[in-house]
C-alpha cells in the first residue's frame, strides 16, 4: 500500500495527512498535510509540507458538503492514495450531529465512487494509540506530537497568539495520529 492518508473530517476545519510508504519512515516531515479553515490568513497558506486553504462559498448545506468532499477527494486522487483512515464519530458529540453525519456520508460515498478504500477508527482508539489514554485532551495529543516530532513547531506556524490548542492545529495533529494509528495498529 504505497500512499495512504488519515482524515480528521469536519464541517469547519477538516485536515488530511498523506504519507507515501515508499519514501522513508513515518514522521511529520515525510508527510504532506492539508487543512481548510474559515480564517482569511489561511486562504493560501503554505509552509513546507503544510497546505491550508479556505472553504469555498456555498448556497446550501448539500453544496457545502459537496465542496468539502470535492476538496478532500481531489487531494486523495492527486496523491494516488489507495487507503484512507477516517476518524469515526464521537459518541459525545453535540450540536449539529446530523449535519456532521451527512457531511461525512458524502465523503464516504465519493471515496467509494473513486475506488479509494477506507477504514474508520474510533476517536478513543486514536487517542489511546497516540497518548496511552482514550480520554486524551487536545493538549495531550499536541504534546505527544511535539515529543514525536521535536523539530516541528506547528503551534508557532498556525496559532502563535493562542494559549490553547485550537483549529486548525488540533485537526492537523488528529489527522497525523489517525494515519499513524491506521498504519501501525
Amino acid at each position: 500500500m504505497p500512499v495512504i492518508a488519515g482524515i480528521d473530517y469536519s464541517l469547519t476545519s477538516p485536515a488530511i495527512c498523506v504519507f507515501d510508504t515508499e519514501k522513508g519512515g513515518f514522521s511529520y516531515n515525510n508527510t504532506t498535510m492539508y487543512f481548510r479553515s474559515n480564517l482569511s490568513r489561511f486562504e493560501m497558506f503554505r509552509e513546507g509540507n503544510l497546505h491550508g486553504s479556505n472553504h469555498s462559498d456555498f448556497k446550501s448545506d448539500m453544496d457545502r458538503y459537496d465542496g468539502i468532499s470535492d476538496w478532500a477527494v481531489k487531494i486523495l486522487n492527486e496523491h494516488r492514495v489507495v487507503q484512507v483512515y477516517l476518524e469515526g464519530y464521537s459518541f459525545s458529540s453535540t450540536g449539529r450531529v446530523f449535519n456532521i453525519a451527512e457531511n461525512t456520508g458524502i465523503l464516504k460515498y465519493n471515496m467509494w465512487d473513486a475506488l479509494i478504500n477506507f477504514d474508520v477508527i474510533a476517536p478513543t482508539t486514536v487517542k489511546k494509540f497516540a497518548t496511552g489514554s482514550g480520554r486524551a485532551t487536545k493538549e495531550d495529543m499536541y504534546n505527544q506530537f511535539c515529543i514525536d516530532n521535536e523539530n516541528v513547531n506547528l503551534k508557532e506556524m498556525l496559532t502563535p497568539r493562542s494559549d490553547k490548542i485550537i483549529s486548525p492545529l488540533n485537526d492537523i495533529v488528529d489527522a497525523y495520529y489517525i494515519l499513524k494509528c491506521g498504519l501501525f495498529n
